[in-house]
């Protein structure tokens, strides 16, 4: 079975790992709505946004490479949804093109936007990398939990990363069968067989979720999610949230007046 594990380097040590998982999904949230409700275009801002973020990354020890990789990732999904608010957004015309009837103009306010919502995605993706590395994930939905996020979607969360790491090799398994007995033909042929698949993990999932269910609740399971060892909001916590607040309001106000 191979595994990717969000928390990869959750067990480092370092003045950001040893804070409570609670301060650092405030100061998340608190980042990424700072960083979204900026107006687009205000550079100089986003670039003090990163400063920060880079600063929090260096503390935390994670390797760059590590956070860079996993922040691209996004890019090509807000790209795939973003490219055509240039083509749609009223400005001034940069560049126009005629394809048949239709008369095509990619204007500046378009592209100032389009620049933007990169921009404010890789930050905001930054941020949420960095929090599940340096948090491991029990710990981090032991924080929702106290935070008073509806227990039931955490133990969702909880079941989801528990159990991907076992529907995907149980389709690697399926794969493999399916390869070794001549997988081709035509495309109908294909879809059909494709559709049998999904349908057959289906009901295995389903299968073993009931199973699972069943020997949990023979164990006495309620419903709460346990770690070893409680939570504990200290001062350097307080210090942490405080910091980054006044951080990202100072950002906002240089932003506003200069």
């Amino acid at each position: 079975m191979k595994h990717s594990f969000i928390d990869k380097y959750s067990d480092l040590d370092s003045t950001i790992h040893r804070l409570d998982p609670r301060s650092k999904l405030l100061a998340s949230l608190a980042f990424i709505a700072a960083v979204v409700l900026t107006p687009a275009g205000s550079w100089l801002a986003f670039s003090l946004y990163f400063i920060v973020i880079a600063a929090l990354i260096l503390l935390s020890r994670v390797p760059l490479f590590y956070i860079l990789k996993r922040s691209l990732v996004i890019i090509p999904f807000v790209l795939l949804v973003a490219i055509f608010i240039p083509f749609f957004k009223e400005g001034e015309v940069v560049f126009s093109f005629n394809i048949w009837a239709w008369h095509i103009s990619l204007t500046q306010d378009g592209l100032q936007l389009l620049w933007s919502i990169l921009a404010k995605s890789w930050l905001s993706i930054l941020s949420l990398v960095l929090l599940t590395s340096t948090t491991g994930f029990a710990s981090l939905l032991r924080g929702l939990e106290r935070l008073r996020m509806p227990r039931v979607i955490v133990m969702i969360l909880s079941f989801m990363y528990r159990y991907i790491f076992l529907l995907t090799d149980e389709v690697m398994r399926m794969k493999q069968a399916r390869d070794s007995r001549n997988f081709g033909g035509k495309r109908l042929r294909q879809v059909s067989t494709v559709g049998h698949m999904i349908g057959t993990l289906f009901i295995r999932s389903y299968e073993r979720g009931e199973r699972v269910y069943a020997a949990m609740v023979s164990r006495g399971f309620d419903g709460q999610s346990r770690i070893l060892g409680g939570l504990r909001f200290n001062r350097s916590d307080a210090i942490f949230i405080t910091g980054v607040i006044l951080a990202l309001v100072c950002i906002n106000l240089f932003n506003i007046y200069y």
